[in-house]
């Protein structure tokens, strides 16, 4: 199958997260810690078993694990928690331009090269999650839930970079994936003894199709799909996952279209480009 085929499927199934997860909260009756579980424990077993199949075995060990496990935990219950008030594509929005600022800061405390470019796009980025969260009028942002996803996208980012130098993303992925879901599953404890679990059949189908195939399948996939790509090529696709996300939630959920979000998301989108694409140089005559 072509790159760019490969490489939309990876973006659609990333977005396909955002659209599902608030499909299963709103109108899957289901609360954020049980649909949480079963996307963290059906991602385990669909990754378990593609190591098993493609390697033979499952490697659970490895550097970094540790960071690896808790940070995905993070993301994942941060990531759940805000979709019980935020819209697809905003919530993907809001993560999508925290990994992206994450990255940032992490370049700048490693002491790395950072261009007046990188600054400002940054700088944009920021600027436009910050009029998207700042509370003006009746249609105002959650802050408690913004700030979830925020987190959640910290938390992405850092696990994104511990994953960096494993030597086989699959089996990394996989083992965090493993080691998380019985961790993961102790966020039962205290709603089931306040009697707020709520799980329904059609909530359960959208939580493992989550984990299974958009979560699991979808990472697998990006990571086939990383080491065919430029560095640049991935920062442009991942660009699309937002709008993909608020395609779906006004397509399938019914989500509105506001002017503030759409200005909102010309400055992140906009700021992440300028600062991750790379310049375009002149050819010399």
């Amino acid at each position: 199958m072509p790159v760019f085929l490969l490489t939309a499927l990876t973006m659609l199934a990333f977005a396909a997260n955002s659209v599902l997860t608030r499909a299963g909260l709103v109108g899957g009756g289901m609360d954020a810690a049980s649909f949480g579980v079963i996307r963290l424990v059906s991602g385990a077993v669909a990754l378990a078993v593609l190591c098993l199949v493609t390697r033979g075995h499952l490697r659970l060990g490895g550097t970094g694990r540790v960071t690896g496990v808790l940070a995905l935990l993070v993301y994942m219950y941060g990531f759940t928690g805000a979709y019980n008030s935020l819209d697809s594509g905003l919530g993907a929005l809001i993560l999508f331009g925290m990994v992206q600022i994450t990255m940032f800061a992490w370049a700048v405390r490693a002491k790395e090269g950072v261009s007046l470019r990188r600054w400002i796009g940054a700088a944009l980025a920021m600027a436009g999650l910050a009029w998207l969260l700042w509370p003006v009028g009746e249609a105002q942002v959650s802050l408690l839930h913004g700030g979830l996803m925020a987190i959640a996208g910290i938390a992405w980012g850092v696990y994104s970079l511990s994953g960096r130098g494993a030597a086989d993303a699959l089996q990394s992925t996989a083992a965090n994936f493993v080691w998380a879901a019985p961790v993961g599953a102790l966020a039962l404890i205290v709603p089931a003894t306040q009697g707020e679990l709520t799980v329904d059949v059609r909530g359960v189908v959208l939580a493992i199709v989550a984990g299974a195939v958009t979560s699991g399948m979808g990472y697998a996939l990006w990571y086939t799909v990383l080491p065919r790509l430029m560095a640049s090529s991935a920062a442009v696709a991942q660009l699309t996952v937002p709008v993909i996300a608020m395609a779906g939630g006004m397509a399938l959920l019914g989500e509105a279209l506001t002017l503030r979000f759409t200005l909102a998301s010309v400055l992140v989108l906009g700021g992440v480009a300028i600062a991750v694409l790379p310049r375009v140089r002149r050819r010399q005559s």
